[in-house]
C-alpha cells in the first residue's frame, strides 16, 4: 500500500476500542498493536495500565484522541488482589521484598477500617510510578538512579471500597476511584494501617467511564480478525468517552462557524466555564465552552 494510500485508508476510523488488555504487555504496546491493525491509525489510550494489570484499556483512533482526557478524567473501577506479610519495593509482584510481617488481619479488622479509605483521602504514589520529579519520571529514578524517590502525598477520592474475599493470606478488594489514584498505594496503606505490610498480587481494571468489560475484545481476539475492516466493527462511536457532558444540538451553518473556530451566541440558561458537546444531525462538531461573548470551539472533529 502506497503512504498516500495508507493515509487515506487510516483516516477511516475515528472511535473507541476497547480492549480487555492481557497481563504481560504495557499499555504502550497494546496501542502499537491496535495501529498496526488499523493501518497505522492515529491513536491513543484512555489510562495507562502496568504490564502486570489486565483489564479495560479504552484505545482512541483519529478523530477521537482529541478526548483522551476525558476518559482519563473518568471514574474508574477495579478488582485487586492483596498478600499481607510482604512489602515490596513496587508495591506489586515485580518488586523486591523490603519489609516482612507475621500479622495476618482478620475479615473483622479489615471491614473496620475500610470506611477510613472511602471518600476524598491522602495518598503518596510508590516510588516506582509514573509522577514527574525534576522533570524525570520516578520509575526511573528508582530503576536507573537507584534511589528510592520521595514523593508527596495527594488527594485522591475513592468511591467505594469492598473486601470480596479472604484466604490464605490473601484479600480481594473491589474498588472505585476517581483519577489518579493508585490501586498499589492503596493496598500498601492498607497493609500499615491494618498493622502488618502488604502488596498487589492481580490487578484487573473493569471499568473506566462508560467502558466496560461488556464492550471490550481481547488482544488475540484482535489480531486474528482478518483485516481493519473487520476490526471496524468493534470501534466505538468518538462520543463514547462524552456521555457526561450535556449536548446541544445546532444547525448546519452553526457547525460551519465552529470549524472556522467563531463563536456561537449563548443561551441565558447557560453557565459560564461549562461545556458542551456541539452537535449537528447526530454527528460530533466541537466541544465548546461558554465564555462572556459566547460559546468557544475547544476541539473541533473532522467527522
Amino acid at each position: 500500500m502506497s503512504q498516500k494510500n495508507r493515509k487515506k485508508t487510516a483516516s477511516a476510523y475515528h472511535g473507541w476500542l476497547v480492549l480487555d488488555k492481557p497481563l504481560g504487555i504495557s499499555s504502550a504496546a497494546a496501542v502499537g498493536i491496535v495501529r498496526r491493525k488499523f493501518d497505522g491509525a492515529k491513536a491513543g489510550h484512555g489510562g495507562t495500565l502496568d504490564p502486570l494489570a489486565s483489564g479495560i484499556l479504552p484505545i482512541a483512533l483519529g478523530e477521537a484522541t482529541k478526548t483522551t482526557a476525558y476518559a482519563m478524567g473518568a471514574e474508574k473501577s477495579y478488582e485487586f488482589t492483596a498478600k499481607w506479610g510482604e512489602q515490596t519495593s513496587t508495591d506489586d509482584a515485580e518488586g523486591e521484598v523490603i519489609a516482612r510481617s507475621d500479622i495476618m488481619p482478620t475479615d473483622e479488622a479489615i471491614q473496620a477500617v475500610l470506611p477510613e479509605f472511602i471518600g476524598f483521602i491522602q495518598q503518596t504514589p510508590p516510588a516506582f510510578s509514573a509522577v514527574k520529579i525534576g522533570g524525570k519520571r520516578a520509575y526511573a529514578i528508582a530503576r536507573h538512579e537507584g534511589e528510592m524517590p520521595e514523593l508527596a502525598p495527594r488527594e485522591i477520592r475513592i468511591d467505594d471500597l469492598v473486601l470480596l474475599s479472604q484466604a490464605e493470606g490473601h484479600a480481594r478488594f473491589a474498588v472505585d476511584c476517581g483519577k489518579g489514584a493508585y490501586i498499589r498505594s492503596l493496598a500498601r496503606d492498607l497493609g500499615h494501617r491494618l498493622g502488618t505490610v502488604a502488596h498487589v498480587t492481580e490487578l484487573r481494571r473493569t471499568k473506566v467511564g462508560q467502558f466496560s468489560l461488556n464492550g471490550a475484545i481481547s488482544l488475540d481476539f484482535l489480531e486474528n480478525l482478518s483485516d481493519s475492516a473487520a476490526a471496524s466493527q468493534y470501534v466505538m462511536p468518538v462520543l463514547a468517552a462524552l456521555d457526561d457532558i450535556p449536548a446541544l444540538l445546532i444547525t448546519p451553518e452553526e457547525a460551519q462557524k465552529l470549524r472556522y473556530g467563531q463563536l456561537l451566541e449563548t443561551k441565558p440558561s447557560m453557565a459560564l466555564s461549562q461545556i458542551y458537546k456541539a452537535v449537528c444531525d447526530d454527528t460530533l462538531i466541537a466541544l465548546v465552552e461558554v465564555h462572556e461573548k459566547g460559546l468557544k470551539p475547544m476541539r473541533v472533529f473532522n467527522l
